[in-house]
This record gives C-alpha cells, structure tokens and sequence, in this order.
C-alpha cells in the first residue's frame, strides 16, 4: 500500500480520526511537560514497539522543539531496558540519518 496510513485512517473512519486528532491536539497543550520532553517520550515508546514510521515522522518535530541529536539517540536507548534491541535497530539508522542531514 503506497498511501499515507494516516491518510487513510481519514479517509475510512473520519468522525474517529478527528476524535483521535482532538485527542492529540489536547495532550499537546497540556502544561504539565515542555514540547521537547513530549516528544523524547513518544519517540522512546514508539521506538520500543519499533515503530521506526512513528520515529521518522516526529524526529522533525523534536528537532523544532530544540532537540538534540544525543538527546534522540538517548532516548531510543532507554528503550533497551524495557523491549530489547528491536527499538535501537528499527529506528536509531533514521535518527542517525536525520541529524545527518
């Protein structure tokens, strides 16, 4: 399947991407973490299910909310201890790739 997965989940299910999108749009505004710190957490879980889709698309966003390429790397580490090596190889080559650039 070429198209984006999002995309599609627009496409098929609407009322339930929006919902979905709302529900992201307000974890994003919460106070309680800084934008870089929100976006450490979500690549180091999405890493430990090695989901290096996930990881790819959000590298951009915490590298515009001051990330840096230590920070990234760190945090797909951290996913060591919880889900093995899976994460790290899945994603570290397209951080690495990405602060490359």
């Amino acid at each position: 399947m070429d198209s984006n997965p999002m995309e599609l989940f627009q496409k098929e299910a609407p009322d339930v991407a929006a919902a979905f999108n709302n529900l992201i749009q307000t974890l994003v505004a919460s106070r309680g973490l800084d934008q870089k710190t929100k976006q450490l957490i979500y690549i180091a879980m999405k890493a430990s299910l090695g989901d290096d889709m996930a990881v790819r698309a959000h590298v951009p966003m915490a590298k515009a909310a001051g990330a840096t390429r230590e920070e990234v790397v760190d945090a797909i580490l951290m996913t060591l201890t919880v889900s093995g090596i899976r994460g790290v190889v899945h994603c570290l080559p397209e951080v690495v790739r990405q602060f490359e650039k």
